[in-house]
This record gives structure tokens, C-alpha cells and sequence, in this order.
């Protein structure tokens, strides 16, 4: 089958991309003992504020501070996100209906694991904690190709909204080195992550499409749509605003959600997932759920 044969020679490229860049995660980073406090530690049209009335009440020593909570939220999400994918992975490789993308997924583990240290080493070293943030119930479909199918559609949905934070912040030069370089590394690798998350779950849902009835697919697509949102509505941690000093963390929270221009923000970090997921007709328009 032509697209089984695509499908493994993506792989193998893929594969070889990560024995070739293989690095220690362990001796590239060089951690300060801290982080400058008069400087922004997320790319300002990154934070939950930005665009908002919100935004205008702050004053600049406010907005970096919330700055540093915020970064450290978006680590933890990492942190969280990365471990709930490899624990997902872990119970497929080398199962039946995976043999040929095992071996990817060697390389998958290992890389996120290093992923998952870096960002704890962060959130750790520059803010003490690392966040935990609401959890989705787990899939548990009856049918294993809808829960395989939604399962990899998640993880990759979860890593593209990662990469457009990712890339903007590696190429900030506002930003602190470390702030940078952390980015820069991961964006580096997802970029092999994606391109293997991309074919998967458009193969799956190819094989999965065939004999799937109208309100299975609309199921699906509605699924994975909440999952988006859950997803943006994780960046409004009331915990960070309460470390930030902010008054009414969730009043703050509600106001900066009700605010229009949080939209704009959010349809942007999701604009490249949205459009593989209409391209490979898993989604029929690019609607998001309001709530």
C-alpha cells in the first residue's frame, strides 16, 4: 500500500534525524543561579493578559512578574503533558498494530523524558514548584482504533500549541538566554515529533474513517475540539495570578476570559493544528467550542 510505504520511509528519516542530532540534555544547558526580575520571562504577546483591558492596569514591575509565574506554568504544563504522552506511548510500542512505528517511538521516549527533566529543572530551579493543573478523564473508548486514533490526535494537538510558544520564544531576544535555548532545544525536536504525529494520526484516521458513521466522526471531531480549549483555558492558571500577587486570582481569571481579544491570541497559537486537522477532514469547519 502506497501510504504504508510513505508512512515508513517518513520513519526512517525521522529516525535518523534523531540518532544524527542526538545531544545530552544533561551538559547543554549551563543554569544561572537566577533570572533577572526586571526582564519578561514569556514573550509578551505570549501571556494571558496581552490585548486585554486587563493588560492596561498593570503596571510594567506587574507584568514581569506575572511574566515569571506565567513561564513557570507553561513548564509545568510540559512537565504534566509530557509524562500523561509517554505513559500513552509506553502502553503501544511494539503492541499489535504498532510494529512499525516502534522504533520511533524509542527515540519519542527517550527524547521526551529529556524534555520533561529540562523543564522541571526549570520550573524547579527559577520558581520552586511545579504547577498541576485539571486533568481530562482518560479515553477508555470501546473501540481500540477511536481510543489509539484520539490518543495521538491529543498528543499532537498538545505539542503543536507548545511549538508556536516554543518558537516564538527561542527567537525573542528580549528574552533571557536560558529562556531562549530552553525553547530552542524542544522546538528542535518536536519539529521531528509533529512530522511523525502528523502521519500517524492521519493514517489512523484513514483506516479508521473507512466503515466510522457520520456521528462517529462528529463525536470525534467534537472531542478533540473540547480538548483544544481545555488545553488554551490551561494557560488562566488563578494559581500563577495568586503567586503574582494579583487580587482575585479568579476574578482575574474570568475577566481576562470574557475579554474578545483572547480569542485573537488563542486562534493563532492553534492556527497550524486547526488547518492539518480540516486538511485531513478529521475536522469539518474550524469552530471552537465558546466554554
Amino acid at each position: 500500500m502506497e501510504q504504508d510505504k510513505r508512512f515508513v520511509e517518513i520513519l526512517q528519516r525521522l529516525v535518523d534525524k534523531s540518532v544524527d542530532g542526538y545531544y545530552n540534555p544533561y551538559r547543554e544547558f549551563t543554569w544561572p543561579d537566577s533570572l533577572p526580575d526586571d526582564r519578561m520571562w514569556m514573550s509578551e504577546d505570549l501571556t494571558s493578559t496581552y490585548g486585554t483591558e486587563v493588560e492596561a492596569e498593570l503596571s510594567p514591575a506587574e507584568r514581569c512578574r506575572l511574566s515569571r509565574w506565567e513561564s513557570i506554568n507553561f513548564y509545568s504544563m510540559n512537565v504534566e503533558g509530557i509524562r500523561e504522552l509517554i505513559i500513552e506511548v509506553m502502553r503501544r510500542i511494539h503492541s499489535r498494530g504498532f510494529e512499525v512505528p516502534s522504533d520511533f517511538f524509542h527515540h519519542f521516549i527517550g527524547e521526551e523524558n529529556e524534555h520533561m527533566w529540562f523543564f522541571a529543572e526549570f520550573c524547579l530551579r527559577y520558581g520552586g514548584k511545579i504547577y498541576s493543573g485539571p486533568k481530562l478523564n482518560s479515553i477508555g473508548h470501546k473501540d481500540p482504533r477511536v481510543e489509539n486514533f484520539l490518543v495521538f490526535s491529543k498528543i499532537l494537538l498538545f505539542e503543536e500549541i507548545v511549538d508556536y510558544y516554543n518558537m516564538r520564544m527561542a527567537a525573542d531576544d528580549t528574552l533571557h538566554e536560558t529562556i531562549r535555548k530552553v525553547n530552542r532545544v524542544h522546538h528542535e525536536d518536536e519539529s521531528r515529533h509533529i512530522a511523525f504525529g502528523r502521519e500517524l494520526v492521519g493514517l489512523l484516521y484513514s483506516q479508521l474513517a473507512v466503515d466510522a458513521s457520520a456521528e462517529q466522526r462528529r463525536d470525534i471531531e467534537e472531542y478533540l475540539k473540547r480538548y483544544i480549549v481545555f488545553s488554551l483555558r490551561s494557560f488562566y492558571n488563578p494559581q500563577v495570578y495568586r503567586d503574582a500577587g494579583i487580587n482575585d486570582p479568579l476574578g482575574f481569571r474570568e475577566r481576562l476570559l470574557a475579554d474578545p481579544a483572547r480569542r485573537d491570541a488563542e486562534r493563532k497559537s492553534v492556527r497550524k493544528p486547526m488547518a492539518f486537522m480540516l486538511k485531513a477532514g478529521i475536522f469539518a469547519d474550524d469552530l471552537l467550542p465558546t466554554a
